[in-house]
C-alpha cells in the first residue's frame, strides 16, 4: 500500500513538473513576421533578422521580382509588413488600387545625383548651361525637385511632382533642360554640362552616388524616402513597431554606410515629418 501510494504521489509529481515545462516553453515560443522585399539584396534585412531573433522574433523574408505584389501580399493578409518602395510611390499605389495600407517607419533613400565631367561644383553651372533629366514624368519631376533645391530653377508651390518643362516658373540661368531616356543619363555626360541620374544607373555605371555627383538629394526629399508598411490596422503592433525600432538603430546604419557606399543612406526620418 505504502508502494502504491509513493507511485501516485511521484506520478503526480512528475504531471506537474511537466506542466510546469510545458508552460516555460510556451513563454519562449518565437513570433512569425513575414517581411516582403523587392529583389534578392537582403543583406541589412537579415542582420536585423539576426537581432530580432535575441528578442524573440523570428523574421521571414519574402522576396518579390516587382513592384506591385508586395503591396498586393501584404494587403491579403499573405505578409505581415514589407520593405522597398518609396513614400512616392506608395501613395500613388494604394491610392490606384485602394489599399489599406500605412507606413510604420523609414528606412533608406537611395540619392538621385546631379553629375558632371565639367564642373566640381553646383556654383559652377554657367548661363545657358545644358543639364540632362530623366525623361518619364516621375523621375523628371524628381529631377526638377533636385534642381530646385539645387537653386537653380523654381518650381509652383503646388507642384504635383510630374515633371513637365512648363511647370519651371522660374529659370534665372536659363538652363537648358535636356529629357533623355533613363538608361542614357550617363552617357550623354560628354555632350551637356550636367546629368541627373538616378542612384540604382549610376551605380551601375560605376559612379559613388556621394562621392562622385556634385549635388544629391539626402533626408531632406522626404517623398523619396523608403518605408516599412503594414496594414493600417496592424500599423501599431507592438512587433512591428520593435522591428522598426531595431533597424533604425546606429548599428544598422552603420552597416548601410559600409555596405552600399552611398549608393543608400540610413534616412531615419520620423512618420510625423513624412506626408503621406
Amino acid at each position: 500500500m505504502k508502494k502504491l501510494f509513493l507511485f501516485i504521489i511521484l506520478a503526480v509529481f512528475s504531471t506537474v513538473l511537466s506542466a510546469c515545462g510545458d508552460s516555460e516553453g510556451s513563454g519562449d515560443k518565437k513570433e512569425t513576421v513575414k517581411i516582403g522585399i523587392s529583389g534578392t539584396d537582403d543583406r541589412v534585412w537579415k542582420y536585423v533578422a539576426e537581432k530580432a531573433e535575441k528578442e524573440g522574433i523570428e523574421i521571414k523574408l519574402v522576396s518579390f521580382s516587382d513592384y506591385v505584389q508586395p503591396n498586393v501580399a501584404l494587403a491579403e493578409g499573405d505578409l505581415d509588413a514589407n520593405s522597398f518602395q518609396t513614400v512616392s510611390y506608395f501613395n500613388a499605389f494604394i491610392k490606384e488600387r485602394k489599399l489599406d495600407l500605412a507606413p510604420v517607419a523609414t528606412t533608406v533613400i537611395a540619392p538621385m545625383g546631379l553629375y558632371s565631367e565639367k564642373h566640381k561644383s553646383i556654383n559652377d553651372i554657367p548661363n545657358g548651361a545644358t543639364i540632362a533629366v530623366p525623361n518619364e514624368a516621375t523621375n523628371m519631376g524628381r529631377a526638377f525637385l533636385l534642381l530646385q533645391e539645387a537653386g537653380l530653377i523654381t518650381l509652383p508651390k503646388d507642384f504635383d511632382g510630374n515633371g513637365s518643362l512648363d511647370k519651371i516658373v522660374d529659370n534665372p540661368k536659363n538652363i537648358k533642360i535636356e529629357p533623355v531616356v533613363a538608361g542614357q543619363t550617363p552617357r550623354v555626360l560628354p555632350d551637356v554640362d550636367a546629368s541627373i541620374i538616378n542612384n540604382g544607373i549610376a551605380v551601375d555605371a560605376g559612379f559613388d552616388p556621394i562621392k562622385d555627383s556634385i549635388f544629391h538629394e539626402d533626408a531632406t526629399a522626404k517623398p523619396y524616402i523608403n518605408i516599412i508598411a503594414a496594414r493600417t490596422e496592424d500599423k501599431n503592433r507592438d512587433v512591428l513597431k520593435r522591428i522598426a525600432e531595431l533597424y533604425q538603430e546606429d548599428d544598422v546604419a552603420k552597416l548601410i554606410e559600409t555596405e552600399f557606399k552611398g549608393a543608400q543612406i540610413p534616412t531615419f526620418v520620423p512618420l510625423s515629418e513624412i506626408d503621406y
